[in-house]
């Protein structure tokens, strides 16, 4: 039995892997999008769990597609946690204002991933139970 559905917005295919590898080992079923567009039309239609997001993302970057989440009425509550590169303070500060609930760099360390996912699923079980 699954753990959760997570939408992965990640525009590099070898990233994309990696993340999927260790969610799925864990026990959650994943899909992607690879741009910003794809990903928040991937994000109203099929309402995942949880949406696991680069900031550095081609058309859209992460930031507006987390904003545009955070507006939508059936995707507004959903956890997003940024996976990325940008790396500087100001980054994870725009991050957290534009939406995202975790901030998790790259290179990804799987573990924080992992413990940022599985927390946020359980706060998610218990404010819909």
């Amino acid at each position: 039995m699954s753990k959760g559905r997570i939408l992965i917005i990640e525009d590099n295919m070898d990233n994309h892997e990696l993340i999927r590898f260790f969610l799925e080992r864990d026990g959650y079923d994943t899909f992607l999008a690879m741009t910003g567009p794809e990903g928040l039309q991937a994000a109203i239609k099929q309402v995942p769990d949880l949406v696991l997001v680069d900031l550095a993302l081609p058309i859209m970057d992460g930031w507006d597609v987390t904003r545009k989440i955070r507006e939508n009425e059936k995707t507004a509550r959903l956890p997003i946690v940024a996976v990325t590169a940008r790396t500087m303070p100001i980054d994870r500060m725009r991050a957290i204002e534009a939406g995202c609930d975790e901030y998790i760099a790259k290179p990804i360390d799987f573990v924080a991933l992992l413990g940022a996912v599985n927390r946020l699923m359980e706060r998610t079980k218990r404010t819909r139970g």
